[in-house]
């Protein structure tokens, strides 16, 4: 497979040679543009807001140490998009240009620094601040007071004409007290419950569902057939004006007057007289945020005297009496509604807190993960970043992170804010599936109570058994194409499947049973003759594959080809085990001797194969399944040997299981995490907590073409 050109993309621009800028400033420039188009005209973005702000000032720091780039690409001066073909074109009287972010407070302090500078005054001059809305921007033009024509922000040049959808709009009036040419602008939005509401219709329909509200709206407004946009409830606040004599002297008293008129304007814009009152309403609204009931993605501050505004002017793409102050891209905070225990294939208690709806990382997050007893309590363990001694409980307002694909966490608690009636919360002690009791064990080798409460149920525990038959047939373990979550669910409700071998006898069974599969609402003949070719297809798999499907707890895929490797039969494995489980010490010590599998994942084969309900299991399995040998050509001398190797960030020319795959053929071990033991890092982009990790340990970071070139492959 042919190379791509080699990339800068880690270099530093004070780093790179004018030949390396002048590439990069290309590569940038094109996936820009390419972003732009998929936010703007399509409305569906693939990267969040973080992510493409960097990028554009990546582009902008290599043009101010490379001036003579400036205006090779046109995305550095562009905004938006230019106008899908499918609607007609407007053309804006004043363009609608976009605003500069700040992303810390020192940003946000060079901004009033400049402003001030550039007019020559002593004094801070009054600033606007106000809620930056995360939605579509719209410009509405009346003629002696009625609504004449409504356009999108395109390329901030030319727009699109969603006239007729504009007026399906309860907040955008149709006439307005207010004669001549009036041109108002604002921002079409979706609140967080109607949101909700259009996806859940999207999903009884069988249609694909939105990312977030804004794509949503963006999408909803526009839609080539009005009737569709008028059964969404999208909604609008007014907050600028295009092609028009100024409403009033001051920005304030302008939106004011949009109040008058019959426009919803945001209750949250105030007056700021210097940069202490700019930042601390910037902190009030980013409190505020979770309650609000639609997204916000900053706040938006303006020099509120327009002759000020005037004299400022612009410059590129942007005002300069005007700045968005971006909130943290992956964190928000938002409100604790529920805690709720589910549990895990182990029969691990995993806490998970039920949140107000909150757009975190261009992603609507409505649970996150607590992750255990200790956690809740605000007394540590885990790592992450909760302050010790700050409980987590219903009602209180919190902090939630994410990063790339990892699960949101909650890592900070308001308390301030937590509601009187707020009580700690009491882990269970029972098993809220089967009622068993529920414990933290002690482990033996450290003399420390494990973080983790489990139920002590085991096979009879319900939420155990359906959690473990989701594991086996997933795609890393069985991979029984057909067979998801959701059909295992209803199996095991029915009582089809209560165990892994019942998957496999399911054709002879439904043979003889009054009630066939291919009769049921939402099956056919073709459908169930499917699912049991799938079946078929798996009688023989391979031994890793098998063994991971167990789901022996710490068993993970790379363990579970470790012993494939080692011991090559399960024959030879399971009798390894049991030997070991009755007290050889010969047979424990193989275990132990196997390169990354430690007494951890000893002990935990030892007690599976301990368990005589196991046992019954895999003689009915293995009547039904075959595990073949591990089918795998090691290299031994390459330069990646014996090393382990984590996988992190979006990778771009192959696929996570590929690039395992490779990996682990050239004789690496693969990790899921990073630590002190991990030899290399190759990081995509949106690589997040493991690359942070990874340089904190000093180890050896790689992009995917300094993987290439380490290992000596053509992608």
């Amino acid at each position: 497979m042919a190379r791509t050109p080699v990339s800068y993309a880690d270099l530093a621009p004070e780093a790179l040679t004018a030949r390396q800028a002048k590439k990069e400033h290309q590569r940038l420039a094109d996936e820009i543009a390419g972003h732009d188009v998929r936010y703007h005209q399509e409305d569906a973005p693939t990267v969040s807001d973080a992510e493409y702000d960097a990028l554009r000032r990546r582009l902008a720091a290599i043009e101010q140490r490379f001036p003579e780039l400036i205006g090779e690409a046109e995305v550095s001066t562009a905004v938006g998009a230019k106008p899908a073909e499918k609607f007609a074109k407007v053309r804006h009287r004043v363009p609608m240009l976009s605003l500069e972010n700040a992303f810390d407070d020192e940003e946000v302090g060079e901004f009033v620094g400049r402003v001030k500078r550039f007019l020559n005054l002593a004094e801070t001059p009054v600033f606007t601040a106000e809620p930056k809305i995360d939605g579509l921007s719209l410009s509405l033009r009346y003629e002696d007071g009625r609504l004449v024509t409504a356009a999108t922000r395109g390329d901030g040049t030319e727009g699109e004409d969603v006239t007729a959808n504009a007026r399906t709009v309860d907040d955008i009036p149709a006439e307005i007290p207010q004669g001549g040419e009036v041109e108002v602008r604002g921002e079409v939005y979706l609140s967080h419950a109607d949101f909700a509401a259009i996806n859940a219709r999207q999903a009884q329909a069988g249609k694909p569902l939105f990312a977030n509200p804004r794509n949503a709206a963006a999408g909803s407004l526009r839609q080539l057939d009005s009737r569709v946009t008028a059964e969404r409830p999208l909604k609008f606040f007014a907050y600028a004006w295009g092609a028009m004599p100024p409403p009033a002297p001051t920005q304030y008293e302008a939106v004011r007057r949009f109040e008058a008129w019959g426009f919803r304007t945001n209750p949250l814009m105030v007056r700021c007289a210097d940069l202490d009152e700019m930042l601390a309403h910037y902190r009030r609204i980013q409190e505020e945020r979770p309650d609000l009931g639609y997204d916000i993605d900053g706040v938006v501050y303006k020099v509120d005297d327009l002759a000020l505004q005037e004299r400022l002017g612009f410059v590129s793409r942007a005002p300069r009496w005007a700045l968005a102050h971006k909130f943290p891209p992956q964190e928000a905070f938002t409100v604790v509604e529920a805690i709720e225990i589910n549990v895990g294939r182990t029969g691990s208690l995993n806490p998970l807190a039920k949140l107000r709806p909150v757009t975190v990382g261009g992603v609507v997050v409505s649970n996150a993960t607590l992750h255990n007893e200790d956690y809740i309590k605000g007394i540590g363990g885990n790592g992450e970043a909760i302050r010790e001694g700050r409980d987590i409980r219903v009602g209180d307002t919190v902090k939630v992170y994410r990063a790339g694909d990892v699960i949101p966490k909650v890592v900070d608690v308001v308390v301030e804010k937590r509601p009187p009636e707020a009580q700690p919360y009491v882990f269970p002690t029972v098993c809220p599936a089967c009622g068993s009791h529920a414990v933290r064990e002690v482990n033996p080798r450290t003399g420390r109570e494990d973080a983790v409460r489990r139920c002590t149920g085991g096979l009879i525990c319900p939420a155990q058994a359906v959690e473990r038959l989701k594991h086996f047939v997933s795609r890393n373990a069985m991979d029984i194409e057909g067979l998801g979550a959701e059909r295992i669910e209803d199996f095991h409700r029915e009582g089809l499947v209560m165990s892994p071998q019942d998957i496999f006898t399911l054709e002879v069974r439904n043979a003889r049973s009054l009630t066939k599969l291919e009769t049921r609402e939402g099956w056919g003949p073709q459908s169930a003759r499917n699912l049991f070719a799938a079946i078929a297809e798996r009688r023989e798999v391979e031994l890793n594959r098998f063994v991971f499907a167990l789901g022996i707890p710490h068993v993970g895929e790379t363990g579970a080809k470790l012993l494939a490797r080692h011991f090559g039969t399960f024959e030879t494995l399971r009798e390894t085990a049991l030997r070991a489980a009755n007290e050889d010490a010969a047979a424990y010590q193989e275990f132990i001797d196997i390169n990354g599998i430690g007494a951890v994942v000893a002990d935990a084969l030892v007690e599976f194969f301990r368990e005589k309900h196991n046992e019954d299991m895999l003689d009915a399995l293995l009547a039904e399944v075959t595990p073949t040998p591990l089918q795998e050509t090691i290299a031994t001398d390459s330069p990646v040997a014996d090393k382990t190797v984590v996988f992190t960030g979006t990778l771009e020319q192959m696929t996570r299981d590929e690039a395992k795959a490779m990996a682990e053929r050239l004789g690496a071990k693969v990790a899921g995490s990073v630590s002190a033991k991990t030899d290399i890092v190759v990081a995509g982009p949106g690589a997040g907590s493991k690359l942070k990790k990874a340089q904190e340990l000093g180890l050896q970071v790689l992009d995917e073409d300094g993987w290439f070139a380490l290992v000596g492959r053509g992608r």
